[in-house]
C-alpha cells in the first residue's frame, strides 16, 4: 500500500449540541471523514437523525461506560437495577475508567452495550464500526473480548489498538490481543500537546509526517459556546478551547491544503482496504 489513507474521526457525537453541530459541519463541508455517536447522551438523537437524513456520510456507535464531566452526568440505556456494577450512587455511570476496571460486573456490560447498540438500530441507523468511548473497553481482558465479541455478533469493525490500549495507562503487552485486527497508526492530541505546541501545530505535524498506508486521527469538535465552557468546566483537557480548536482546524481550508499537499485521501471504516485491515 504505496499510498497515505486518513480516517479524521470525530468522537462524541451526541455529547451535546455544540458538539454535534461542529461534527455535522465538518463532515458535510470540512475534512472530517468519520465520526462515532454516545447512545446515552442527552443529544443523540438529533445527531441520529442527522445521519439518518444523510445517509452516504460514515458514522460508529462510541460504546460509552463513563461520563467524565462533573455537571453532566451520563446515564445508562438499560435499567439501573440489571447493572449496578456500572453506575454510583445517583444511577449515573462512573466518572473514570478505573471503577469499570475495578467494578464492573462482565455481564452486566454486555447487557448495557447491546442495548446501546440495539438502539441505535432501532431506529434505522446502520454504523459501520463500533469504538470505545476513552478506551475503556481495553482497561480489561473480559472487557477486550467482549469488544470483539460484540464486533463479530454485529458483523461490525472495531477500532482496537495497543496504542489506544496503552493510552488509558494499561500495558497492553500482559492483554491476549489478536494476531490481526490492531491498528497501532493512531494518532491523538495529548494534553502536553495542547499545552505545548499547540493543537494546531500538533495536526500539522501528523499529517505532514504521515506514513503511507492507512492511519486514523481521533478529534473531539465542538463549536466555541456556552454550553461546551459549562459541560466542561474545570476540565482542560478534552475541554471548551481544546474542542474549538478541532472544530476550526478540521473545517479550515488550511487543513484541505495540507492534505492535499501531502497527498493524503480521506477514507473512512466502509473502505475495503481498512476493514480487511481490522478483520481479527
Amino acid at each position: 500500500m504505496n499510498k497515505k489513507y486518513l480516517i479524521v474521526h470525530a468522537d462524541d457525537a451526541g455529547l451535546a449540541w455544540s458538539e454535534n453541530k461542529a461534527t455535522q459541519i465538518g463532515l458535510l463541508n470540512g475534512s472530517i471523514s468519520s465520526c462515532s455517536l454516545m447512545v446515552p447522551c442527552p443529544w443523540f438523537y438529533e445527531m441520529a437523525k442527522f445521519c439518518l437524513k444523510n445517509p452516504k456520510l460514515d458514522y460508529g456507535i462510541h460504546l460509552t461506560l463513563t461520563g467524565e464531566w462533573r455537571t453532566y452526568p451520563f446515564r445508562p440505556i438499560s435499567p439501573i437495577n440489571k447493572i449496578p456494577s456500572l453506575v454510583d450512587d445517583t444511577g449515573n455511570f462512573y466518572s473514570k475508567r478505573a471503577m469499570i476496571k475495578d467494578k464492573a460486573i462482565i455481564d452486566e456490560v454486555r447487557l448495557e452495550l447491546k442495548n446501546q447498540i440495539d438502539f441505535a438500530f432501532s431506529l434505522g441507523l446502520r454504523p459501520s464500526h463500533l469504538d470505545s468511548h476513552m478506551y475503556t473497553l481495553g482497561v480489561r481482558q473480559d472487557l477486550i473480548d467482549l469488544y470483539q465479541e460484540l464486533g463479530k455478533e454485529y458483523d461490525l469493525p472495531i477500532l482496537l489498538s495497543k496504542k489506544l490500549i496503552a493510552h488509558t495507562g494499561e500495558n497492553p503487552n500482559k492483554f491476549k490481543l489478536p494476531g490481526k485486527g490492531c491498528i497501532e497508526s493512531v494518532f491523538m492530541g495529548s494534553f502536553d500537546d495542547f499545552e505545548s505546541i499547540g493543537l494546531a501545530k500538533f495536526y500539522d505535524n501528523i499529517i505532514e509526517n504521515l506514513k503511507e498506508g492507512i492511519s486514523i486521527l481521533l478529534i473531539h469538535p465542538a463549536l466555541e459556546s456556552q454550553e461546551m465552557k459549562q459541560i466542561t468546566i474545570d476540565h482542560p483537557n478534552f475541554g471548551d478551547v481544546w474542542r474549538s480548536i478541532d472544530a476550526e482546524y478540521f473545517t479550515s481550508s488550511h487543513c484541505k491544503n495540507i492534505l492535499k499537499e501531502n497527498s493524503i485521501e480521506l477514507i473512512d471504516f466502509r473502505n475495503s482496504e481498512l476493514i480487511n485491515l481490522l478483520d481479527a
